[in-house]
């Protein structure tokens, strides 16, 4: 009897260390950072502070603060404020701050926003009023492709891009294992405007690298869903070559934790080409996550292996005690845009300015590799840059987590129109 509630007492502490990642205790209505000075720049910043995606607001806070500190020690650039506030995400509560921040507050910038349904909004919000929405974390491609929004620009890698990257890693490394046959695929999403983006994306990435394919089944279980038992036996129902998986966060934590106690990661290869690969999934899981799962993520604690990457994730880690989550460098590079449009184009300069100059922005990021530096589209106003692919496999130098990723594909964005090759 006593070994059974020592095994339930370390299962309830298990649940709460996980419910502590993704669950935060506490947030504050309003955070302020940086200078608090008359001639300070406004930002108005909307991410997640509390719920299941609670932990990326906190991550893009410390992203933020790192940013600041950064321009508070280079002379060229002005001084900025940023007005932080939980979104909760719900995008009627978004629109409402976005509107107080512009009409109340004086902001010229928006930023943030963790999901692309509340993303779109927030976009509306920014044409309306007139000021620009640097988008940070959502990924939905309807945002950006084809451009529909002036005021709107995007500093992380989209839908669009990360299944091109996942088509080519198909086509390189599974594709030549059919002999000439089909590969057959299963696609498992939450049922929500992201999920929705990556399947036509992905499909269409398919049909432009000309890779031969079948579809065995779709699946779309709600956002936050907790018993994926019913999916994970769809899955196994037929054969299948690859199991695409474009959950994250505490969703794809649950899933992979349901399914390691069954024979799913043994019936086809799995992959989650976008979001899988965050260090907060790999945290999380620990010694429960699979070896040789394909995964990607919009920044990498372990890759690039730069001086650059390694002072931010170091600097996250000392002032949090932890990891970051790619959350905080997609924070961080949004501060870092707008600190740079006003240092080229002056604080002053009116929005025909500061919109040519985003259009042809070039920023060197933590994810950047040696000799890349990411630069904005000006058609698209997505930031282009270089996305990697790895496989899970034991590495227990970044605790909590035990398996990184390694193994790496590595796609530049000149480089994923099928008539180039592509460069690892």
């Amino acid at each position: 009897m006593q070994n059974k509630n020592i095994t339930l007492n370390l299962l309830a502490l298990k649940i709460y260390l996980l419910m502590l990642c993704f669950f935060p205790l506490s947030a504050s209505a309003e955070i302020r950072l940086g200078a608090n000075s008359d001639d300070a720049v406004k930002v108005g910043c909307l991410f997640p502070m509390t719920g299941r995606g609670g932990l990326y607001g906190h991550d893009s806070q410390i992203g933020i603060q790192i940013a600041l500190e950064k321009i508070a020690a280079t002379e060229r650039y002005p001084n900025i404020q940023v007005l932080i506030e939980d979104s909760r995400s719900k995008a009627s509560r978004a629109t409402r701050i976005a509107r107080a921040f512009v009409q109340e507050e004086g902001t010229r910038f928006l930023c943030g926003v963790v999901n692309s349904s509340v993303a779109l909004q927030v976009a509306q919000v920014a044409a309306q009023e007139e000021v620009f929405f640097i988008g940070t974390d959502h990924a939905s491609s309807r945002l950006t492709e084809p451009l529909a929004n002036p005021f709107y620009f995007r500093v992380s890698n989209n839908t669009k891009q990360s299944m091109l990257a996942g088509a080519n890693y198909i086509k390189e490394h599974l594709l030549p294992k059919k002999d000439g046959h089909p590969i057959r695929i299963s696609y498992i999403a939450p049922d929500y405007e992201y999920g929705y983006s990556v399947w036509q994306d992905f499909t269409g990435a398919l049909d432009e690298l000309q890779v031969p394919y079948q579809i065995v089944t779709t699946l779309w279980p709600r956002l936050f869903e907790p018993n994926y038992s019913p999916f994970i036996r769809a899955l196994m129902e037929q054969p299948t070559d690859l199991i695409v998986n474009s959950m994250w966060g505490g969703d794809l934590v649950a899933f992979i934790q349901q399914a390691q106690n069954t024979p799913l990661f043994n019936h086809s290869a799995f992959a989650n080409f976008d979001t899988g690969g965050n260090y907060e999934v790999l945290a999380a899981l620990g010694d429960d996550m699979p070896n040789g799962l394909i995964m990607s993520s919009r920044h990498h604690t372990n890759w690039p292996n730069t001086e650059l990457n390694h002072w931010f994730v170091n600097r996250f880690k000392s002032i949090s005690g932890r990891y970051p989550s790619y959350a905080a460098e997609g924070a961080y590079s949004g501060i870092m845009a707008i600190a740079e449009t006003l240092a080229i184009a002056g604080k002053s300069a009116d929005n025909p300015a500061i919109q040519k100059t985003l259009e042809q922005l070039v920023l060197h990021l933590p994810e950047d590799p040696i000799g890349y530096s990411s630069f904005m589209d000006e058609q698209t106003h997505q930031l282009q840059q270089v996305i990697t692919i790895g496989v899970t496999q034991p590495d227990p130098s970044q605790p909590p987590a035990m398996k990184l990723l390694s193994d790496w594909s590595v796609y530049y964005p000149s480089r994923f129109s099928p008539r180039s090759n592509i460069e690892h």
